[in-house]
């Protein structure tokens, strides 16, 4: 019976390869979507409002980063407790994890749309705005604020549904997002000329959208159901589901962190430049945006092994676990090549797509993505490692990845080489720390699979 039962879970018998794909594919897809309400808009408010109206957009850039940090927090955290429950044949705590999860990301959601609206010109100020953005900065905040929890029940529940084996609905549910974003991004800036406003209520009103259609998919979940009993939050549950979410956490948290201290670094070196301080913090914001449509690559790999290896490895699968991590890594590392020759060849073009007819803005541009990618073609491991270890119920060990990559080096990096070279210095940070990681990761994975070896795993 409980071979029949393993059969039935595709986890535990599809070919690997196939296993990625199937749930690569759609993630990628889903998070670029999510990520395409920000690089729609920044392009209309390049084209319609201009740099500065840019560079409002790239200031309230890291709430989105923290919104999305909270729902992979619970999603992360409940999708890979409820895959190593499946593959130990414990139904019932599965179910009652995606009910604690459904709770928390309701709390989590109230809370952060109350802190952005009582703080929002702090928040602003806080995270680099100029004296000419501050206005639209503010203004843009205020209006995203309202779609901040919708962005976080897509991110959150895209994981779940994920390790329920439909990854192909939350892909439908943001696209619907993204069309009717687009649709009202064009309508609001141009026709009806409402500027940034008008490019945070096109967001706001494609994420409610996409919000919605994910949580209805509540009721048809397969593999667990959510239980009116279990939505009362108990602390050990709870508690699993930050444990293995905190990694994802920390490390959208860092990654906001590092786009607020940089946003500065761009607005003071910048300043000292020949550039001046708004074009270099508009060039940052567009580089980070373009630069989410890899990182959803990344994203889209590494969390389609987590449902993998969490099943197998509950299962004790061992060889699947391994295979599963050694094609990820291989496929992690041709992404990051191909982006990487992307980045070097053709940044003048991806520029002109958000502002034209500014030579200094393209010169800029140019010259900010050759150094901050120099190094770019190593990035996939590193988070191809970290859900590998989240996955098999390590989380500390992916925490070291993540806080290494971003307290450790980065963010120190940014402000020493920035104070000895400026704004070249501040570009600089992220290839040295995209090669040191590199090792890091390969190191730490190594290590893993010997210890195995000598268990007899």
């Amino acid at each position: 019976m409980d071979q029949l039962k393993e059969n039935q879970n595709p986890l535990g018998t599809e070919p690997i390869s196939r296993l990625i794909f199937k749930y690569s594919v759609p993630t990628a897809l889903t998070l670029m979507v999510n990520y395409l309400y920000n690089i729609v808009d920044q392009m209309f408010v390049g084209q319609g409002v201009g740099i500065t109206g840019m560079a409002a957009t790239n200031v309230a850039f890291p709430l989105t980063i923290i919104a999305t940090a909270l729902g992979l927090l619970i999603g992360d955290g409940g999708a890979a407790n409820i895959s190593l429950c499946l593959g130990r044949r414990e139904q019932e705590t599965a179910d009652k994890i995606a009910s604690h999860a459904v709770t928390m990301l309701i709390l989590c959601g109230a809370a952060l749309w109350l802190v952005c609206s009582l703080f929002a010109p702090g928040i602003v100020q806080l995270f680099g705005a100029t004296e000419t953005a501050f206005q639209d900065s503010l203004m843009y905040t205020r209006t995203i604020a309202w779609g901040l929890p919708f962005l976080m029940v897509c991110t959150s529940l895209t994981a779940i549904i994920r390790a329920d084996g439909n990854p192909q609905y939350t892909m439908k549910c943001m696209m619907a997002g993204a069309v009717i974003n687009i649709v009202l991004d064009w309508l609001f800036i141009f026709p009806c000329h409402m500027g940034v406003f008008g490019a945070g209520l096109a967001t706001v009103i494609g994420q409610i959208v996409s919000g919605s259609l994910c949580f209805a998919y509540l009721r048809k979940l397969k593999t667990v159901h959510i239980r009116k009993d279990a939505l009362k939050l108990t602390s050990s549950l709870a508690g699993k589901i930050l444990s293995l979410g905190f990694p994802s956490l920390i490390t959208q948290i860092m990654t906001a962190t590092v786009q607020i201290i940089m946003n500065n670094l761009m607005t003071i070196y910048g300043a000292q430049s020949v550039y001046g301080s708004d074009i270099a913090l508009s060039v940052y914001g567009m580089m980070m945006k373009v630069y989410q449509i890899a990182h959803a690559m990344f994203v889209g790999v590494s969390s389609a092994t987590q449902p993998i290896n969490g099943y197998n490895f509950g299962a004790k699968h061992y060889d699947r676990v391994r295979k599963t991590y050694k094609t990820a890594a291989v496929i992690g590392i041709i992404i990051s090549v191909i982006w990487f020759t992307v980045y070097q060849l053709l940044p003048g073009q991806i520029a002109g797509l958000f502002v034209s007819g500014n030579p200094l803005y393209k010169e800029c541009a140019v010259h900010c993505f050759r150094i901050y990618m120099l190094a770019f073609f190593l990035y996939g491991l590193h988070m191809t490692t970290a859900s590998f270890f989240q996955g098999i119920g390590k989380p500390s060990r992916a925490l070291i990845i993540s806080l290494v990559r971003q307290a450790v080096l980065m963010i120190p990096l940014s402000l020493i080489l920035s104070g000895r070279f400026g704004l070249d210095g501040a570009l600089m940070a992220a290839p040295v720390t995209d090669t040191l990681v590199f090792i890091l990761a390969l190191t730490l994975a190594v290590i893993e699979f010997r210890q195995w070896k000598k268990k007899g795993f």
